[in-house]
């Protein structure tokens, strides 16, 4: 089975590097390009993708922009962001709007690969050196403790932040030597006290309230 990708950028040679790259692999088809989110946003419904990259900072229509239509208009379509070292705060507020991770421009194959297909699966990927940054930017932006931190106990909060930079339940199981449903437990409890129905939620409630950096040292 092939995945269709939309890529959607304003610079061509990032367009054309990605497409070379997905071409590689047998499990991706490269359907459609856009360098802006309107275009992109006209090409959903007939190119009908089943995951897009995304960039944040193009003319006409950003990626944020893009995301929050799609939130409107009810399309699910997994999102991937591209990104790169100085968009911090944007890629907050793209994970507070749905997206499924995010990859710096210059990301290797192996990481490309693997973010498409977390995402494709419905689970949230972040790269290390991608989620040390958002925890620092968070940890700055947040100085004390918020009400959700207190609901949360330290396991759940050590899950939560494992699932945040894309480990599932069963490695999560393995590092804190308890049963894999144990884990789904715990998440269940995340997701009820969090108010939310998936991880990438939960994630982005977590990330907006700086909680991650409790358990980040």
């Amino acid at each position: 089975m092939n995945y269709k990708i939309l890529i959607v950028d304003d610079h061509l040679v990032v367009r054309e590097g990605l497409k070379l790259i997905l071409e590689t692999n047998k499990l991706f088809q490269v359907i459609g390009e856009a360098d802006n989110g309107k275009v992109a946003l006209e090409m959903i419904d007939n190119a009908k993708p089943d995951i897009i990259l995304l960039d944040l900072n193009m003319p006409i229509m950003s990626g944020l922009d893009t995301l929050k239509i799609m939130n409107k208009q009810g399309i699910t379509i997994p999102v991937i962001i591209l990104t790169t070292y100085n968009e911090d705060e944007l890629m907050v507020t793209g994970m507070e709007l749905g997206a499924k991770g995010f990859l710096l421009k210059d990301t290797s194959r192996e990481n490309l690969f693997r973010t498409l297909e977390s995402a494709i699966r419905g689970e949230t990927l972040l790269q290390p050196e991608l989620m040390e940054k958002l925890l620092k930017f968070k940890e700055k932006k947040f100085n004390n403790h918020t009400q959700l931190s207190n609901s949360l106990t330290e396991k759940e909060l050590f899950i939560l932040q494992a699932v945040a930079k894309g480990y599932k339940s069963k490695a999560i199981a393995f590092d804190m030597g308890i049963a894999e449903r144990t884990v789904k437990a715990h998440l269940t409890n995340i997701y009820n006290k969090l108010g939310v129905n998936s991880r990438a939620e939960a994630v982005a409630i977590a990330l907006d309230q700086g909680l991650f950096r409790l358990v980040d040292k």
